[in-house]
């Protein structure tokens, strides 16, 4: 029986015992059954995903309260049968007990068994209703199959404290579901997504439902004043080792109180935050308009200043206190550490570009905070690489390529490369084998579909000769630096190969940098084919350069866009405008005879905000700052835009030379008349005169006329204005 019972969380029932109830208890709970049915009713229109074993919906299935006297003395029996071996003082009998009917308990997490639950259920207090596989009345029935289903299922393990993996989310009165996905978002980016589940604490269940003992956080984030009642709850759920975090909340206890400070309120002000390693950071975040002041009192050890505003007083924003003797805590916050930048009123670019620099620290603060209130923020489990799908903007050109795979694969359909052989299928099969080296492609394209990438909106924007017309598309890769590795060589020019990916688990950068790629990114590897002895071929470098411009260009080209502020950064990056890094480009070359085959690697974030940046973000405060209603832009069609500027540019400079396309590369770019020092803080000063007919950054230092600096060598530190070698 126990072994039926093992919860998502881990835990297990180590022993079920019979129990016998006296009429006088039965009473009892057929009088609060009704008020249990309504919860069970209330629970699912509050939210659809809210489980049973925090708000307190009864289980009705075998283990539920018998309809009939007769069903309870069935199965008491077998149930002793069960049990006597393990503890026979534990079992009641009929005679210890007296003569009367008995029922069996149901196994919600309801008040009526919780304060049962010693005698009755020893460790299921943290069973989840929705987890527990339906029996039927005959507990011996199919008992291997029960089992085997039970334990295929993936289970969360329980916190050392011994507090389910359920964190709430409370936001006083207000049920607008905006505001509760925005922090369910910011705790989603910080937190293990895999260890933990979020849902809504409404005003009506604080004081109802039974969510104290099956819960390991709770997220107060109302700036509405908590009342009595809710206190005394909340206080509860700290005295019995639960942790509270408050997002610039009124909820305080003990030796702190808040004051309120109304010039600071919806102000941007520096904090300077003491880390668990003893170090201090600094960095720019909305502020409540409250403080908090520390309370005289005999017992001050419990109350820990983590923050202060960096300012004239000093003020106290962010405190550490524990309650009682079992583990509670709180870290309650009046700087706004769960708001993003699009979620705030900004009023100035000032400040919009502070927040902006400091959303990275902003996230490591909120990291290290969840991380000491004992949740994990450990990176979830590396994606599973996912199939490729061989799809082309022309029905034509498709047809083509399929012709040309006839005679250019083997027998089983396998194109063997070095870095990722491809096996070429019709359509997706069951068990196919996906690993780093081998690759299934799948040509069928009627079978495609996927939420993140519209084949319809890249075929709308791609408006070029050659170039993108064939794709490799994949939700999850390695690298799409490596897709195109064994086709690229052979493959007719006019069959322009593209590789696309939602996401990368080993993505590329410059120079050996790991290139991080979460979901909202734009990233693919591009093929192109240039002739040695052409304008371009004899300047290979300045394709870098090209394709940042492209990348620009194709937000910036689009009428209405015009303003955005996307600029390119030498050697290889895109940035908003000289402060945050959003994109870069990667460039690897291969000559064979007189042909360069070049792979060009580029990945810019469109709909990604953390950890730091994205052209939603700049669209966004573009239309808070003219008033315009500017849409957002997709992957989708960036990537297509930006390999038609791509090509349109490669023509420009094949005809014209450098000189083709560097008034418009100088429109975009950051560097124009900026003073730079060279190889380290202390030496030369130099100031950045342009770029060479070789695409190398060009300096004037003083006494020494103009010198190139070599991209390959040397790196530009935006950050500290220098010019240093790479080692």
């Amino acid at each position: 029986m126990e072994d039926r019972l093992q919860m998502d969380n881990g835990m297990v029932p180590h022993k079920i015992v019979s129990v016998h109830l006296q009429e006088s208890t039965l009473k009892e709970l057929a009088q609060v059954a009704p008020s249990v049915k309504e919860q069970s009713v209330s629970s699912t229109q509050m939210d659809e995903v809210t489980p049973a074993a925090i708000f307190g919906t009864t289980l009705k299935s075998g283990l539920g309260v018998a309809e009939s006297a007769g069903q309870g003395e069935e199965e008491k029996s077998k149930l002793e049968k069960e049990s006597e071996h393990e503890d026979e003082s534990n079992s009641l009998s009929d005679k210890e007990t007296g003569a009367g009917e008995h029922h069996h308990l149901h196994l919600s997490s309801c008040q009526e068994c919780l304060q049962l639950e010693n005698s009755t259920i020893e460790s299921v207090r943290f069973a989840s209703a929705e987890n527990i596989p339906e029996l039927s009345d005959d507990c011996n029935s199919k008992l291997e199959e029960k089992n085997d289903d039970c334990l295929a299922r993936g289970v969360k393990r329980v916190n050392l404290a011994g507090k389910p993996p359920n964190v709430l989310i409370y936001l006083g009165s207000e049920t607008a579901k905006a505001e509760f996905e925005q922090v369910k978002s910011i705790l989603q980016e910080c937190i293990d997504a895999n260890s933990y589940t979020i849902y809504q604490l409404h005003e009506e269940q604080v004081l109802k439902a039974p969510w104290i003992d099956n819960s390991l956080l709770l997220v107060i984030a109302t700036e509405e004043p908590i009342s009595e009642e809710n206190h005394k709850q909340f206080m509860k759920f700290l005295s019995k080792g639960g942790k509270i975090l408050g997002f610039s909340s009124s909820f305080t206890f003990d030796g702190i109180q808040i004051k309120r400070k109304n010039k600071l309120k919806k102000t941007v002000h520096e904090l300077v935050v003491s880390k668990m390693d003893s170090t201090e950071i600094k960095l720019n975040l909305l502020v409540s308009g409250c403080v908090f002041e520390e309370v005289m009192k005999e017992d001050t050890s419990k109350v820990k200043t983590l923050s202060r505003l960096n300012n004239a007083d000093k003020d106290i924003v962010i405190v550490h206190l524990t309650y009682g003797d079992s583990g509670g805590e709180a870290i309650l916050s009046q700087a706004h550490l769960e708001l993003g930048i699009n979620s705030m009123d900004v009023q100035t670019e000032e400040d919009f570009n502070l927040l902006k620099i400091s959303n990275t620290k902003r996230c490591e603060v909120l990291k290290e905070i969840l991380i000491s209130l004992g949740l994990s923020c450990e990176l979830s489990e590396i994606p599973m690489l996912t199939p490729i799908y061989l799809l082309s903007s022309d029905e034509e050109i498709h047809l083509a390529f399929l012709k040309w795979l006839e005679g250019n694969v083997d027998a089983e359909g396998l194109r063997a490369s070095s870095k990722v052989s491809l096996k070429f299928v019709s359509s997706c099969e069951s068990k196919m084998e996906i690993t780093p080296s081998l690759m299934p492609v799948i040509t069928e394209m009627g079978s495609f579909s996927s939420e993140h990438f519209s084949l319809k909106t890249y075929q709308q924007n791609l408006q070029t000769k050659k170039l993108g017309k064939i794709l490799l598309f994949t939700e999850v890769t390695t690298t799409t630096m490596n897709l195109l590795d064994g086709l690229m060589f052979d493959l007719p020019e006019e069959m322009g190969l593209i590789a696309i990916a939602v996401q990368q688990t080993q993505g590329k950068g410059r120079g050996g940098n790991v290139w991080l790629s979460p979901l909202g990114c734009a990233l693919s590897t591009l093929h192109i084919a240039v002739p040695l002895h052409s304008n371009l071929g004899q300047r290979v470098p300045f394709i870098q350069h090209l394709v940042s411009l492209a990348v620009v260009e194709s937000v910036r080209s689009i009428p209405g866009y015009e303003d955005i502020d996307l600029r390119v950064k030498w050697p290889n990056d895109i940035y908003y405008s000289d402060l945050m890094k959003l994109g870069g480009v990667l460039v690897n070359s291969t000559l064979t005879e007189t042909t360069f085959h070049i792979l060009i690697g580029f990945g810019f974030n469109v709909n990604n905000s953390n950890p730091t940046i994205c052209i939603n973000d700049l669209i966004t405060k573009f239309n808070k700052e003219e008033g315009t209603k500017l849409k957002p832009l997709t992957a989708d069609c960036l990537i297509a835009r930006t390999v038609t500027r791509l090509e349109r540019l490669i023509d420009i400079f094949q005809e014209k030379g450098p000189n083709g396309v560097l008034p418009c590369y100088y429109k975009y770019w950051v560097h124009s008349g900026k003073q730079v020092r060279l190889y380290n803080e202390e030496g030369p000063i130099a100031w950045i005169v342009g770029i060479d007919d070789y695409g190398f950054l060009q300096v004037h230092e003083e006494g020494k006329g103009v010198e190139s600096v070599h991209p390959d060598g040397n790196s530009f530190d935006m950050l500290r204005n220098l010019i240093v070698p790479k080692h």
